[in-house]
């Protein structure tokens, strides 16, 4: 089938210790930690690098400050792991590590792995809930969660220069089996890679002059994990980004916080589910951000002054 998930993410940081309690607070389970560089993983398995000194086979920055450098994607058997690295290499160089990794890079700088994906079984069910006529909750009053623990790292977003935008996509998609989901011509191509079934595994936004990181979007089991992963994030000092929402396209359950390896992370549930019959959806215009967004009578009243 071929490409099944992000199996792993490095960054470029400047500060392990800030970025170690930013992802610690987040959820992640940290693996390994120096004064250089720290790992840490998600319940399925897939591994978040952190490195003031990322390797000889990554390609260079492509922004100032820290930033993403490498997304590795897991494939799922060795002859499709040899049949898109030979894809992805015939006008590259593509090198392999030690640890059964092959380094290569897309049309737009950014570092792209292919390997096997490894990938551990995140068995969380999510909250039962009640409405009449359907009731999942007897006798049993919830308790509060208190923060999140992410499942896995469900989507990348990236930032890609609009002029050669079609190469920067056909990278994906005529290499590497990407399909596109829906085509939002002003802003950017959602993307689905062929062993995933979320709406997009991976988005491309078009950004006028400049590439960079957009934000990584990581699963959690349910609307509480939303809501109170966020209110954790901001108890422990982080700024959020975007007010808690439900997206149009995808229609995931969201809430964003600034991130100090660049960037945004975002806490996501319940995204749209699509296979081989789910024909792409092309947008001439670019739809509302969100379904919904979290208002209050303090929205106006906090606005600033004209």
């Amino acid at each position: 089938m071929g490409i099944q998930r992000i199996e792993s993410v490095t960054y470029g940081i400047g500060d392990v210790d800030e970025c170690v309690r930013f992802f610690g607070d987040f959820g992640l389970f940290l693996l390994e930690r120096t004064e250089e560089h720290a790992v840490f993983e998600t319940l399925a398995g897939q591994t978040l690098h952190l490195d003031t000194m990322p390797g000889p086979l990554l390609p260079p920055p492509v922004e100032a400050g820290p930033t993403i450098r490498e997304i590795v994607w897991g494939v799922d058997t060795p002859r499709e792991l040899a049949r898109l690295v030979a894809a992805a290499g015939p006008d590259r160089k593509v090198h392999e590590s030690a640890d059964g990794v092959f380094h290569t890079v897309d049309e737009s700088g950014f570092g792209v792995g292919l390997t096997l994906a490894r990938p551990k079984n995140a068995d969380v069910t999510p909250r039962p809930a009640n409405a009449t006529g359907s009731v999942d909750r007897w006798n049993s009053a919830l308790e509060p969660l208190t923060r999140a623990f992410p499942l896995r790292m469900c989507h990348v977003a990236l930032n890609i220069v609009k002029e050669g935008r079609e190469e920067a996509v056909a990278f994906y998609t005529e290499r590497l089996g990407f399909r596109p989901t829906d085509i939002v011509e002003p802003m950017g191509v959602f993307m689905q890679a062929p062993g995933d079934d979320d709406q997009h595994t991976m988005l491309l936004c078009h950004r006028p002059d400049r590439a960079g990181i957009n934000h990584i979007a990581y699963e959690v089991p349910g609307f509480d994990d939303v809501i109170e992963g966020g209110n954790h994030m901001i108890e422990r000092g982080w700024r959020e980004a975007r007010k808690l929402g439900r997206h149009t396209v995808g229609s995931n359950v969201f809430r964003f916080v600034h991130a100090p390896c660049g960037g945004r992370v975002e806490y996501a549930a319940d995204m749209d589910r699509v296979d081989d019959t789910y024909e792409t959806r092309v947008h001439e215009t670019t739809p509302p951000h969100h379904i919904w967004q979290l208002r209050s009578n303090r929205d106006q009243q906090d606005a600033p002054a004209n």
